[in-house]
């Protein structure tokens, strides 16, 4: 049976995400440089925590 990315890797990783892309939106809006390289760093925060809790078990195995 197909799960279609319900699981709390794929959740945590696109919660994440989502507020990175608004973090750097935000950041290009009012012309902050550093606030967008944190949201270009939040995003990378995503896909690690992503890896890391599915190698914990809680993603698509």
């Amino acid at each position: 049976m197909a799960h279609h990315g319900n699981t709390p890797a794929a959740w945590t990783a696109v919660l994440v995400s989502l507020a990175a892309f608004g973090v750097g939106a935000v950041g290009l809006v009012i012309g902050s440089w550093p606030v967008f390289w944190i949201g270009v760093a939040l995003l990378a925060v995503a896909v690690v925590a992503g890896r890391v809790m599915q190698a914990m078990g809680l993603g698509a195995r």
